[in-house]
């Protein structure tokens, strides 16, 4: 067993998404630009794009808005020319943080990340100063009620990694890259609903983190989610 508050952190984080669905989708059009120029316009040939476009979906944007953007983005109309920058740093007691963004102006966006990590109790890393603590793969997660027996024989008959179960009753599948998509369709055709399904950075070690130093920290990752040049947020603070 591990962990003990994956599914209220999960909640609160889809909460927030619902309440800005607008800036979702702002991050959503960037991932999809960015994917479509890099390796085309096909689903079938694009994993990144594939995922892009199920969490455009996942977020109710509609379909002829996701096919704009795709072919805006594999074609010659000129627009904003996007860079991918990732920065590591540190919140409140020593828990780790790392930044995705994606952005049109790169000493905009770092001074953001830094006054906001500043301000809010927390402090910039150097490159390579947290990301070891983070391991690059799927995860998909199940809501507590979900048969454990279920997913694990689903999961490693498909090639996952590992099934972790924790104390508030969610189910994690662990995949590799390669494996990802393979393990969701394989629980899928299994009949088990995902709550979750992405290619994340995972915390290889929590944090634990209560009372005031939870609330600060919480305050410091809304704050880092609020700026608009940041695409994703990964931390091991276990709240």
């Amino acid at each position: 067993m591990a962990g003990h508050s994956k599914w209220a952190n999960i909640q609160h984080r889809k909460g927030r998404q619902d309440e800005k669905r607008g800036k979702i989708w702002t991050r959503i059009i960037r991932e999809i630009t960015v994917a479509a120029r890099a390796s085309g316009g096909d689903l079938g040939m694009n994993p990144r794009l594939r995922l892009a476009v199920e969490r455009a979906k996942a977020a109710n944007m509609p379909a002829d808005r996701i096919k704009y953007n795709i072919d805006k983005a594999t074609g010659n109309q000129e627009g904003v020319s996007y860079e991918e920058i990732r920065y590591e740093g540190y919140g409140i007691g020593g828990a780790a943080i790392l930044i995705d963004t994606m952005t049109d102006n790169r000493v905009r966006t770092v001074a953001e990340v830094r006054h906001a990590l500043n301000k809010h109790g927390g402090n910039m890393g150097t490159e390579g100063s947290v990301v070891f603590q983070f391991k690059h793969c799927g995860q998909l997660i199940y809501a507590p009620g979900t048969s454990e027996d279920k997913v694990m024989e689903a999961a490693l008959e498909a090639g996952a990694e590992d099934v972790l179960s924790h104390e508030d009753g969610v189910i994690e599948v662990i995949t590799a890259i390669g494996d990802f998509e393979a393990v969701k369709a394989a629980l899928d055709a299994a009949g088990l609903v995902c709550a979750e399904a992405v290619v994340t950075m995972r915390a290889e070690n929590a944090v634990e983190l209560g009372g005031e130093d939870a609330a600060r920290m919480q305050k410091l990752l809304d704050v880092l989610e609020d700026l608009d040049d940041v695409q994703e947020i990964f931390h091991n603070a276990d709240l």
